[in-house]
């Protein structure tokens, strides 16, 4: 997913859409931290039942 995000922003940069490449850093950001969080809350959810807590 990075580096599809750098080489899409570094097209944009060389195109002179600098904002919009930003917007889609920006994007890719808010979309990995989704997944992330989305993982760690069954990795916790994984290790409450495994310990019967």
């Amino acid at each position: 997913m990075g580096v599809l995000v750098a080489v899409i922003s570094t097209v944009l940069a060389k195109a002179g859409k600098e904002e919009i490449g930003h917007l889609v850093t920006l994007a890719a950001v808010s979309i990995v931290f989704m997944v992330v969080v989305g993982l760690l809350t069954q990795l916790f959810a994984s290790v409450k039942t495994l310990f019967n807590l």
